[in-house]
């Protein structure tokens, strides 16, 4: 398992446009969520083993924060033609298994992580009332292997100073996990 930091996209940075279809064949973009008091953007995959080791934590995650009016939604963009097993309709019956009530998208050109930087799986990102980015990093200092259990604690606190309209911890940890898997010719320079 090779480690890849996130980027830490700087604070304040608007949240880059998207359109994306889900797991279910809908169109989902940023404007569907204009309404919504914070946004959580998730770029996770299925084979990786550190969002392997979050699924069941993501998926209590999405539940708890939309019954508070969040929105959560979780972005795809690894190649697929060599990682089938990160294709729509391996992410289906992912969503299916772990009971992701949040739309899991694919970003098939691989432009919409490339536009919010991100750079491993999983990667977060928290975004406030207006849409300027107040937290990017991990979700909690667990890993597989490093026997800290999962609790979402530093997601769970961005999420919920976002919601309160209070900023968000100045204490911001880069999510580590593998590096996306970009499509031949693709990578991008930020790294």
């Amino acid at each position: 398992m090779a480690l890849t930091p996130s980027t830490m996209l700087p604070l304040g940075t608007p949240a880059p446009d998207f359109s994306l279809p889900d797991t279910r064949g809908n169109t989902v973009s940023l404007a569907n969520f204009k309404d919504a008091p914070a946004l959580v953007v998730m770029f996770i995959c299925n084979h990786c083993p550190y969002v392997k080791h979050l699924q069941p934590a993501l998926a209590r995650f999405g539940s708890d924060y939309a019954a508070r009016g969040a929105a959560v939604i979780a972005i795809s963009s690894n190649d697929v033609a060599n990682y089938p097993d990160d294709s729509p309709a391996r992410m289906r019956e992912d969503a299916e298994r772990f009971g992701y009530c949040f739309p899991y998208l694919y970003d098939e050109s691989q432009s919409v992580a490339r536009a919010y930087r991100a750079a491993c799986t999983p990667d977060f990102y928290v975004f406030d009332k207006d849409r300027k980015l107040v937290y990017r990093g991990q979700f909690d200092a667990s890993r597989p292997g490093n026997g800290v259990p999962v609790t979402g604690a530093d997601l769970r606190a961005a999420t919920d100073a976002a919601l309160a309209g209070k900023p968000a911890p100045a204490d911001q940890k880069p999510s580590m996990g593998c590096n996306i898997k970009w499509k031949s010719g693709n990578a991008p320079d930020y790294f």
